[in-house]
């Protein structure tokens, strides 16, 4: 399974051990021995016979007064023009999205995933492939998949393959930008100070915002997060601390390893013990408690998706509970050559795929095929025209909805997984369109999101995609993936006097843990990758 990004800049970096992340994207194992038992196919079916019932994974985000996730304006849309004309019902499974991989573990064991399930954490997929849990794809696409096959293309299809068979179907990713960080630009006017531009002003604007208050808030957070793993993030902050290294260590080494590293958590921990990160937020496993800071008006800068400020689930309650409040994308984290750099995904988004206790492999194949018709994605992702959206110079531009015909994520996303982000066939364009979905109609947050969008696609970097199967990785990448982000909460939460020797202490577990034996195998496959380029 390719799960690596590719390069697109100058500088490479291996998520594999990017801390407070799932580790790694390994591949390796046994393909799987079946495309699709005789009992998936339907295609013997009459319209008089029983309607087949696909079931689709969705996720549940949580959303204010969202509708039933497998009853509303759009499924009915799906089962009208796909489940009519090919004898089934569609039934939607709502998957918390914060549980999303712990949910999907059980249900696989179980042998009672969707028939269409997916996940962003390619590694899972590897490690479900690995042990012959998944279908592989390659006759259906070939018989039933065509039109999806020309949509998504070699390149990203490539992501879903592992040992050469297509075992999932990555998402076409038509937007790069990943994380940012956003700050109270009202706040700030109030203080009469500028936006931060690195860490040393951004510490003084956090002291300001703890000891001043500008927003007269009871109970202020300077900066808020939530437990490692979750929407909230730290943005850029620790890149922005790494050393000179060769390509081959940048590429190879764990971010625990890496230089600096142990200097961008002990200044979190110093700003942690300064009162100037929210107090609970390793409790905060569900970002419910962050999310309720920042639309009550007490936070003053966080970092998260770099669209989350525009989205419905925060702007409307911000909106209501603090008119005033004007968040701004900011680029704060510089370092030492004056780059603001932070990692982009690559062209691939998330990857569903049909588990073998599946019988309706080839109705699922149908159904993502279906999808990729240019109409259907179009109005999955933009709605009716004078309901949903109004088009300005071609760019659909959004009209917010509430019950049962509002959209729960993004641009439907959840409702069309075989593309992330806006697709109207060029990024300008569906940079823009994006923009205007999310502000629905507000010039102000669609100008934030371009802005947004622009500032955090800058001197990006994705990761080294080694291209062949990292057995170390596949082992020991999910006790990793977890040590990761309890080591990233322990360390910001601990007493500043005790973080030296603690810090210590856990990275060698994690590298006794399985952290080293992948290292290790990075090396080597790096190592064969370059000599055969020579």
């Amino acid at each position: 399974m390719k799960t690596g990004i590719k390069k697109i800049s100058a500088v490479l970096c291996s998520t594999v051990l990017l801390a407070g992340v799932a580790a790694g994207c390994g591949e390796s194992g046994k393909e799987s021995k079946e495309t699709a038992a005789p009992e998936s196919s339907n295609a013997a079916k009459s319209p008089s016979d029983p309607p087949a019932k696909l079931t689709v994974e969705v996720f549940d985000r949580g959303v204010q007064g969202q509708p039933d996730l497998n009853n509303n304006f759009w499924t009915k849309y799906v089962n009208e023009h796909f489940g009519k004309p090919n004898n089934a019902v569609v039934e939607y499974v709502p998957v918390p999205r914060s549980q999303e991989v712990d949910k999907l573990n059980v249900l696989m064991a179980a042998g009672q995933a969707p028939d269409i399930s997916f996940t962003y954490d390619g590694t899972l997929v590897t490690r479900f492939a690995k042990s012959d849990g998944l279908y592989t794809l390659d006759e259906l696409l070939e018989s039933h998949g065509q039109q999806l096959k020309t949509y998504l293309g070699d390149n990203v299809l490539d992501y879903g393959k592992y040992n050469d068979k297509q075992v999932s179907i990555p998402g076409k990713r038509t937007l790069l930008a990943w994380n940012g960080m956003f700050i109270r630009k009202d706040w700030l006017d109030k203080l009469g100070m500028p936006l931060p531009t690195n860490r040393d002003e951004l510490y003084e604007t956090l002291v300001a915002f703890r000891d001043k208050n500008p927003g007269n808030v009871n109970g202020v957070i300077p900066w808020a997060t939530a437990a490692a793993g979750m929407n909230y993030t730290f943005g850029n902050l620790v890149q922005s601390f790494w050393g000179q290294m060769s390509e081959e260590e940048f590429v190879t080494t764990p971010n625990w390893l890496k230089p600096g590293n142990k200097d961008a958590y002990k200044w979190l921990n110093k700003l942690y013990n300064e009162k100037l990160i929210s107090p609970d937020f390793a409790l905060d496993k569900t970002t419910k408690q962050a999310d309720a800071d920042v639309t009550n008006g007490k936070v003053g800068f966080y970092a998260a998706n770099w669209d989350y400020p525009m989205t419905q689930k925060i702007r409307v309650p911000l909106k209501q509970n603090s008119p005033d409040a004007h968040y701004v994308p900011v680029d704060t984290f510089k370092n030492t050559e004056g780059k603001y750099l932070k990692e982009v995904y690559n062209e691939n988004g998330i990857f569903s795929f049909i588990p073998k206790s599946s019988k309706n492999a080839e109705l699922a194949v149908k159904y993502l095929n279906w999808m990729a018709d240019p109409e259907v994605m179009f109005f999955l992702q933009f709605g009716e025209e004078g309901v949903h959206h109004t088009l300005k110079d071609g760019i659909p531009q959004g009209i917010a909805q509430t019950g049962e015909k509002m959209q729960m994520s993004n641009l439907n996303m959840d409702y069309t997984m075989i593309v992330n982000g806006a697709e109207l066939g060029d990024t300008e364009k569906n940079v823009k369109t994006y923009a205007a979905a999310l502000a629905s109609g507000d010039k102000q947050y669609e100008e934030l999101a371009m802005e947004s969008y622009k500032i955090n696609t800058t001197d990006g970097y994705s990761s080294f995609y080694y291209g062949v199967p990292n057995e170390s990785n596949i082992k020991y990448g999910k006790t990793l993936g977890d040590m990761n982000k309890q080591m990233v909460d322990r360390l910001v939460v601990a007493k500043e006097a005790e973080f030296d020797a603690l810090y210590d202490k856990l990275v060698k577990e994690y590298m006794d843990a399985g952290g080293k034996a992948v290292q290790d195998e990075n090396v080597k496959l790096y190592r064969e990758i370059k000599a055969k380029t020579k």
